[in-house]
């Protein structure tokens, strides 16, 4: 099987696209052809796939223009952003929208009468859950992700200055939007925090053990449980979120859910480091709740049989030995 993947908004070397979908695709036998906005994000593609370079966010033309390069010979077009759907080729083979931005249930509708939906409930969000993390520490908070206004930036420093005078240093692991670099500059090069940028998804995951807890400050805005929260959970971390993974977080124990409130992360922050038997109790529910059912490794198969019915292939390819 021949499969296009596109994004032209994510970070070519985004955890869910390359690390998981794309991957578990090549394990599996499968070609890719992969179109992406390498040059902007100065990421050189991985061996193994074809990659097509397209700029961020780019006008119809030139979208639908790389789209037309990657479908050609493909089995299936596996594409990231709602935006693509319009820029699709004529001629070409089945469609599969893979669902993770805010959409409307008008939208979805419309979508899924044309084209397969990759939604949350056939494909589980996934992390790479790790063997036996180290317990959580008491020095340090850890935020992992892509860093902008609606993902809680601007609370982010003020919660990592106050967090100063009690010994807890924040870690920030993950690109910025443009317009919130020069403050994470300047909490930087004050001493409030820091900041990373892009580190590879596995490498991010081992920076976050031994964490104290991991933070998911998102605003209403954002849809959906923030995959970080399942990171966190994989490394044995307690999770401080605000409301959108109230529901994950409340129903397996793992963490504390307070309002997008500085002053209520805070004070979850200090609770966790004067109480040790509870951050190690609400880290190993977490890591067992991401075991059982949002390892990577377990789901990989799922996703690439899936892809394989949708693209209507009659013999599955066997995957690959190492």
């Amino acid at each position: 099987m021949r499969v296009c993947v596109a994004t032209t908004v994510h970070h070519p070397e985004d955890a869910r696209i390359m690390h998981r979908q794309i991957r578990g695709l090549l394990d599996a036998g499968h070609e890719v052809t992969y179109v992406a906005p390498f040059t902007f994000f100065n990421v050189t593609p991985a061996m193994g796939l074809t990659a097509i370079d397209v700029p961020r966010k780019p006008g119809y033309g030139r979208a639908s223009a790389a789209l037309r390069r990657g479908a050609k010979g493909a089995d299936l077009i596996l594409v990231h952003e709602h935006a693509l759907l319009r820029a699709l080729p004529f001629h070409r083979p089945p469609v599969v929208w893979d669902v993770r931005e805010n959409t409307g249930a008008r939208r979805l509708a419309r979508a899924g009468r044309r084209h397969h939906l990759c939604t949350p409930s056939l494909v589980p969000e996934t992390t790479l859950v790790a063997a036996s993390p180290p317990p959580p520490g008491d020095t340090r908070v850890v935020h992992i992700g892509r860093l902008s206004t609606e993902r809680g930036v601007a609370e982010l420093i003020e919660l990592a200055g106050r967090l100063v005078p009690h010994g807890i240093r924040m870690d920030l692991i993950g690109p910025a939007d443009h317009e919130v670099r020069p403050l994470l500059r300047d909490a930087q090069r004050v001493g409030l925090l820091d900041w990373f940028g892009y580190v590879p998804n596995r490498h991010a995951l081992r920076m976050a053990e031994g964490a104290l807890a991991g933070l998911s400050l998102a605003a209403r805005t954002v849809s959906g449980v923030p995959v970080k929260v399942l990171d966190y959970m994989g490394r044995g971390l307690p999770v401080i979120t605000t409301p959108q993974a109230a529901p994950l977080v409340e129903r397996t124990g793992c963490g504390v859910v307070v309002p997008l409130e500085v002053e209520a992360a805070v004070q979850a922050v200090l609770d966790l480091k004067e109480d040790p038997v509870r951050r190690a109790t609400l880290g190993a529910r977490g890591h067992a709740e991401a075991r059982l059912r949002h390892h990577w490794p377990d789901q990989a198969a799922a996703f690439v049989a899936l892809m394989e019915t949708w693209a209507g292939l009659s013999t599955p390819v066997q995957p690959l030995t190492v």
